[in-house]
């Protein structure tokens, strides 16, 4: 039986509305984790749907870390100004800010990594199979499994969201164009670090900033 507390807990878990939180219980029988990952397929669909409607409208956000040694400006777009001026759009784009700051993608996408620096990758990648020995007739499939955990790494979109790493930062995107009921997308990012370029200590910066969001 699907009660009005079930309902409550999916809606604070998902954000999506009350009838389809409760239409995603009935569907799976009251399986709250299940109902989540109905809510989130059935965001991809709607997703998909608005993908090629235009978005030229938005917000530039920043985000400044640790005392101004990490600065950030996206440029998310939507549709329309109204949406763009939202608090939940905004926040969104705060997010995203936030997981360049932390995760420091090269590119939004992989449709965005230039042909060469992928064959490049490819190269490096054969060479360091060859040298540990791999068998010839494997290493293709290791190469490609490595260059997909290269776009997970540098590519925004395919990065695990920091402040939820079971979605990803598109996941993330899907679910609030679900939500607010418009395209959305990442038009640009521009990320600096102080000393950049200057050989210093390694920092986890994904660390230090989630342990700002819980501090």
């Amino acid at each position: 039986m699907v009660t009005a507390a079930m309902v409550k807990e999916l809606r604070e878990r998902t954000g999506a509305g009350m009838m389809d939180c409760k239409k995603a219980l009935v569907e799976t029988n009251g399986d709250i984790e299940k109902a989540i990952d109905e809510l989130r397929t059935k965001g991809l669909a709607k997703a998909a749907k608005k993908a090629g409607r235009i978005a030229s409208e938005g917000v530039v956000i920043s985000y400044i870390h640790g005392g101004g040694r990490i600065g950030v400006l996206v440029e998310v777009n939507c549709e329309t100004d109204f949406v763009a001026k939202t608090d939940e759009f905004k926040q969104l784009a705060y997010d995203i800010a936030m997981q360049v700051a932390a995760s420091n993608p090269e590119y939004i996408s992989r449709e965005e990594v230039p042909e060469e620096v992928i064959i490049r990758e490819k190269e490096v990648l054969k060479a360091q199979a060859l040298e540990e020995g791999k068998p010839e007739k494997i290493i293709d499939k290791m190469i490609e499994g490595r260059i997909e955990k290269f776009y997970k790494e540098k590519c925004l979109v395919e990065q695990d969201f920091i402040k939820e790493p079971d979605k990803t930062v598109q996941e993330l995107v899907h679910e609030n164009v679900a939500k607010i009921g418009e395209n959305i997308s990442i038009r640009r990012f521009s990320r600096y670090e102080v000393g950049e370029g200057i050989e210093k200590d390694t920092v986890d910066f994904a660390t230090e900033v989630m342990s700002q969001i819980k501090s």
